[in-house]
């Protein structure tokens, strides 16, 4: 059922919006105008869905009655199974678009990769998986800034940061959080035996400086000289920062080769976007009954997905769905799975706010 007085309501707060942007005052008023702008946006497509739904529904009542009329009922009996399914498929999108928005859903996020279980072979795998994202992010037209970058040995990476910015980027990446698996034949393997490896996703919404205050008593600030790639010059400017946050032991770290003012600000970017993220975690902890079972509550959880290169195919477990694209998934061809991870997040919201049970996906689970 839907909630009829509440949508008749912002309907006529749609109207409204219409005639207050018309207003001279308002009109003169930028902030005011760009404000009103916003709210409308938000409210067009639930209240074309309403308008939709409410038309649907008359010709539903008009064709019930038809069926009375020996000259009317065929035409009615045709068009009634029709009405009905687009009735449905209107009711469910209202519903979901009643749903509250999550606040970071626009927001940019750090990204941070490091290496787990299985050494140079979880450091290579690490690497696959950010250039995974970079390829992803560019044919979003993203872009990504890397924050602070530790390589390994064989050219695998034990730890990357990054800033992704873009539209709605956390709205996408939100569900990549969490340990990823390979399993695949390593170069270095003699004898063609497959290896199982992981690497671990954080994906964290970029904090706005008015929502996390940080008192600077807090901070423990190093400086010391760059490490990694990009010659003589890196170990000889002392622009790497270390920043430790006295009261939960936090330690990050940001270099940019030059300048030292940079990684500050990268640094406290950082900082700032893990004390949200785990303001974040309390709250959905004091809420986990609410949200008991739905996709993007585990962002921490074991082995969210598994990379099967020798039967190219990559299996995420939360919502037990195998595909078998792999080679085109590292490509950065991601949407499929991530549709399909926004699809269940969104039904489970549904069904726990409305009762209606959520649909399984399915595909099986060949990898657990």
């Amino acid at each position: 059922m839907l909630p009829l007085e509440k949508l008749d309501q912002l309907s006529r707060r749609y109207g409204e919006l219409d005639e207050l942007m018309c207003q001279p005052d308002v009109l003169a008023d930028s902030d005011k105008l760009t404000k009103l702008h916003k709210e409308r946006a938000e409210l067009e497509p639930l209240v074309v869905a309403y308008a939709r739904y409410r038309e649907v529904d008359r010709k539903l009542v008009e064709d019930q009655e038809a069926l009375a009329d020996p000259e009317l009922r065929e035409l009615a009996e045709m068009e009634i199974p029709e009405l009905s399914a687009e009735k449905g498929t209107l009711t469910r999108e209202i519903q979901l678009l009643l749903l509250p928005a999550d606040p970071n859903e626009g927001k940019n996020i750090i990204l941070e990769i490091r290496a787990g279980e299985g050494g140079e072979e979880a450091a290579l795998f690490a690497a696959d998986l950010f250039r995974m994202y970079g390829r992803w992010a560019e044919g979003k037209g993203w872009k990504i800034e890397v924050l602070s970058l530790s390589e390994a040995a064989a050219g695998g990476i034990k730890e990357v940061i990054a800033l992704v910015t873009g539209k709605s980027v956390y709205a996408e990446m939100r569900f990549e959080g969490g340990v990823h698996r390979v399993q695949r034949v390593p170069a270095t393997e003699a004898q063609g035996r497959i290896h199982t490896s992981t690497a671990t996703v954080a994906v964290l919404p970029e904090a706005d400086d008015v929502a996390v205050v940080i008192d600077e008593k807090d901070l423990e600030i190093s400086i010391a000289a760059s490490g990694g790639p990009g010659g003589q010059g890196v170990n000889t400017t002392n622009s790497a920062v270390q920043i430790q946050h006295k009261p939960t032991g936090m330690i990050v770290k940001c270099q940019d080769e030059r300048s030292q003012l940079k990684n500050k600000a990268k640094a406290m970017k950082v900082l700032k976007s893990r004390l949200l993220d785990i303001e974040r975690e309390k709250q959905e902890a004091a809420i986990g009954a609410e949200r008991r079972g739905m996709v993007g509550t585990g962002e921490r959880s074991q082995k969210i997905r598994t990379y099967n290169f020798p039967q190219n195919r990559v299996s995420d477990h939360r919502i037990k769905l195998t595909i078998g694209k792999l080679d085109r998934v590292m490509q950065g061809e991601l949407d499929e799975i991530v549709t399909a991870l926004r699809t269940h997040r969104q039904a489970a919201l549904l069904e726990d706010a409305t009762g209606i049970k959520a649909p399984a996906f399915g595909g099986g689970d060949a990898d657990e």
